[in-house]
């Protein structure tokens, strides 16, 4: 049994991974050909390679869920068009034991893109994001005009930075705006750089524009002490996309807001969106095993393939709907990703007592 075990995890796993590494692949190809626009004399061909290849964790991860889908329908599929899952069920393996077989693997996978998402994505996501700006810019000055568009509150204060190095811990093109409590302008300073030194910030190269009622003067420091509460961790929760934040970096991130009084719900969904991601990638793969012991088991390679992908494109859909539908409607974005995880398992679950 234990044979036939491996040997069953054995045909899925390279199926499933041969599958991911052609969506990623195509996925990295289709991100190359949009990037090669960007190119010039300091972003060159071998540096936009080396951006995207720094994005390939997040692409594997983001892919998983599909190319399990379309891994079990193949590799499962193979075994069924060579009348070996009959054979199993003849010699008394039972149809439990079978999807057990299939489930194994993929354990596996769901294992190593959970560590994937919470270990490597949100530093090579950020790395790659900071590598990209700097090599655009050349000669690693930042200019206004490759901002991250990333903001940030601290009082009456307003402050923008150009870019986060990873760690957070060294600021480029750091702008910063001052309000009094009638929401008038009083000061706008502009530094090339900033560095966290244990409890507090030291600007480079400043330029403060103070505005008085009648006229404004420029002051110009080469260094300049910032006292704030932001911090490098904070900085690296803001400065990264939520979708490259790990589950512990969106849980803090998301209680940071309510506790600012902001909106935190788009957070809380990408943070169940991961949590349940296991679950997610369980259900299509269920799906897949009820597939090849009912429906589909006399059809085509191609025909499952083709049926794979619209059930995959059906649950993505379907997610992406549900998603921004809890933040409209303010239901708990929990329901919005469990409903088609529910709905995908009740499928699998149904024609696998047909099946049986």
């Amino acid at each position: 049994m234990r044979q036939l075990s491996a040997y069953v995890a054995r045909s899925v796993l390279a199926s499933l991974l041969g599958v991911l590494a052609i969506l990623v692949g195509i996925d990295a190809l289709t991100a190359f050909i949009n990037e090669s626009g960007s190119i010039n004399a300091n972003y060159t061909y071998l540096n936009v390679m080396t951006y995207i290849g720094m994005t390939v964790p997040s692409r594997i991860y983001e892919f998983i869920p599909f190319a399990s889908l379309i891994g079990c329908l193949i590799g499962l599929g193979a075994l069924a068009g060579n009348s070996e899952l009959v054979i199993m069920r003849a010699s008394g393996v039972s149809l439990l034991r079978i999807v057990w077989f299939v489930i194994r693997p993929t354990l596996l996978v769901i294992f190593v893109g959970v560590m994937l998402a919470e270990y490597l994505v949100p530093y090579a996501d950020q790395s790659a994001t900071t590598y990209k700006a700097l090599k655009r810019s050349g000669s690693g000055q930042v200019e206004q005009k490759f901002r991250s568009n990333l903001w940030n509150k601290e009082g009456t204060e307003f402050m923008h930075f150009n870019i986060v190095a990873p760690g957070g811990e060294l600021l480029y093109g750091v702008t910063r705006y001052q309000f009094d409590d009638q929401r008038n302008l009083k000061q706008a300073s502009f530094s090339e750089s900033a560095v966290f030194r244990r409890d507090h910030w030291v600007e480079e190269n400043v330029a403060i524009t103070h505005i008085e009622p009648n006229r404004t003067h420029v002051e110009q420091q080469v260094q300049r002490r910032w006292q704030t509460d932001l911090s490098p961790k904070l900085l690296n929760l803001i400065s990264i996309p939520k979708e490259s934040l790990s589950i512990g970096g969106l849980h803090s991130y998301a209680r940071y807001l309510q506790d600012q009084g902001q909106d935190s719900q788009p957070l809380w969904l990408e943070f169940w969106g991961k949590v349940l991601q296991p679950l997610s990638v369980l259900s299509l793969v269920l799906v897949a095993i009820s597939f090849i012991f009912g429906p589909l088991r006399q059809v085509t390679m191609g025909f499952r393939v083709f049926t794979g992908v619209i059930f995959g494109m059906t649950f993505w859909i379907s997610q992406k709907m549900l998603g921004p539908s809890s933040l409209v409607y303010e239901f708990p974005p929990v329901i919005a990703v469990l409903v088609p995880i529910a709905v995908f398992m009740l499928i699998g679950a149904l024609l696998l007592r047909r099946a049986a």
